[in-house]
């Protein structure tokens, strides 16, 4: 299993905008072949001394069963509208692609 990490920082007052057109986007890809998860998520507040709270940042959270499906998805022809679509809403990301230790 390939487990996928993607931070991406979000121009400030566009956070909203992202999250919409990130989640229309969503059951596309999760009908794709080894999508096993795929999930946006936001910062939480906790009240954790530790925590490192960022407004603007989205933590996408992918499981995909084999590393060739995850290089499917990214040039699958939904991905690409969808890259066309958040382009000028993104300052940023990180990407991090995981196996299990």
């Amino acid at each position: 299993m390939i487990n996928v990490i993607a931070l991406i920082q979000v121009r400030e007052g566009r956070l909203a905008e992202f999250v919409g057109i990130f989640k229309a986007n969503v059951p596309n890809v999760l009908k794709e072949q080894g999508c096993i998860e795929y999930v946006p998520t936001l910062d939480a507040t906790t009240g954790l001394s530790f925590q490192d709270l960022n407004p603007n940042l989205v933590t996408i959270i992918e499981k995909w069963a084999t590393l060739e499906d995850l290089q499917a998805h990214l040039s699958a022809p939904h991905m690409v509208e969808y890259g066309k679509k958040v382009k000028d809403l993104v300052e940023g990301r990180s990407i991090r692609i995981l196996t299990n230790a």
